[in-house]
């Protein structure tokens, strides 16, 4: 059986669930790990939507001629700022040795 993941809002709240899993880990770059688990936090949003002119150049303005704007394909984006703690959490999700994972966030985050 692999790992589980554990995705936390924030550090405080990721140090948290490590105590309430009672194991042994150790402090990695970006996350928390034991031989059963890891746990890692978002910095609040890792991701956002892109704006309507990355899509197209003319809907940089709003205007009633092109709204409502309904994309086919929703486009996101990395948030600058977050871009290390991104990359931390992607490989993390990707590892071969992780079986499971626990979105911990707050219920505004989809």
């Amino acid at each position: 059986m692999g790992k589980s993941v554990f995705i936390a809002e924030k550090p405080s709240v990721a140090q948290e669930f490590a105590k309430a899993l009672h194991a042994q880990f150790s402090r990695k770059d970006g996350f928390l790990e034991s031989e059963q688990y890891i746990v890692t936090w978002c910095y609040g949003h890792l991701v956002s939507m892109s704006y309507p002119e990355k899509y197209d150049e003319k809907l940089k303005r709003w205007s009633l001629d092109t709204l409502p704007f309904l994309p086919k394909e929703y486009r996101y984006e990395v948030i600058p700022s977050a871009q290390k703690q991104f990359e931390i959490v992607k490989e993390l999700l990707n590892r071969a040795d992780v079986s499971t994972i626990y979105i911990c966030t707050d219920s505004g985050r989809e």
